[in-house]
């Protein structure tokens, strides 16, 4: 009886906590999504704001089963609850099986589509925002390297082009160096040096092979966290199953 009881409310518990976490993912989602101007629109899966709100509305519904089978005793939303956190795990198995066999293809999709925010980078503050973070983290400029930022309406080096950040890269790009005022024109013109002028200035690698390598030198931490997000998710599992019938306690008059 009291395992029972221990059980009910540790799971419980842990559902409440990411029922919470993904209430302020959907609400920090909708509100990004919601100050955008009206004519920004673009690519779901490209949008930062769309997938925290996507992300935060599947755990918020899955954690809610959780919580109200758990502290109400209902089987039924204990049911729902284990099949969805199954139906999760089985997809997990298969996405990382995909990613092994099949990483060329995976590293092609994620080149295209970092290919597609660079296009859209003036268009949506949050990618902006995120495609900034990216490049200063790992020091890098660009997918494969700084010219791709030709791909962009603002940044391409076409003799027509009227932007005044024609063959620019963002100021993420730049080295970083001492001194604490920002120069948000260090980019400017760097397109048109070569790649041992513009190392100088600018990081010439792009990102989607200093991230590669970032996954790769740490692998381990990345398999021990996916790890004990599966561990957790079979504890979930197994705290939803029913018990094995037994003698039922006698109820008072």
């Amino acid at each position: 009886m009291h395992t029972n009881q221990l059980i009910k409310y540790t799971l419980f518990a842990f559902c409440y906590l990411f029922w919470v976490a993904s209430g302020l993912m959907v609400a920090v989602g909708i509100y990004a999504r919601l100050s955008k101007e009206a004519g920004a629109m673009g690519s779901l899966l490209s949008d930062p704001s769309v997938v925290l709100f996507a992300v935060g509305a599947l755990t918020f519904g899955t954690t809610f089963l959780g919580c109200l089978g758990a502290l109400r005793d209902l089987t039924l939303l204990l049911k729902m609850f284990a099949w969805v956190l199954f139906l999760i795990f089985v997809l997990q198995i298969v996405a990382a099986i995909l990613g092994f066999f099949f990483s060329g293809m995976v590293m092609e999709k994620v080149s295209d589509l970092m290919g597609q925010a660079i296009s859209r980078y003036r268009d949506n503050l949050d990618l902006q925002n995120l495609i900034d973070y990216i490049q200063k983290k790992f020091e890098c400029c660009g997918v494969h390297s700084y010219r791709d930022w030709s791909q962009n309406v603002y940044f391409n080096c076409q003799d027509g082009n009227p932007s005044l950040e024609r063959c620019a890269v963002p100021f993420s790009c730049c080295l970083r160096d001492k001194e604490t005022i920002l120069n948000t024109m260090c980019g400017y013109g760097t397109q048109n040096l070569n790649s041992w002028q513009a190392e100088s200035l600018v990081y010439t690698e792009g990102c989607l092979e200093k991230m590669a390598h970032w996954g790769r030198s740490n692998l381990l931490l990345v398999a021990g966290l996916a790890c004990g997000l599966l561990i957790l998710e079979v504890s979930g599992l197994e705290t939803t199953r029913k018990p094995k019938r037994g003698l039922k306690p006698l109820k008072s008059c």
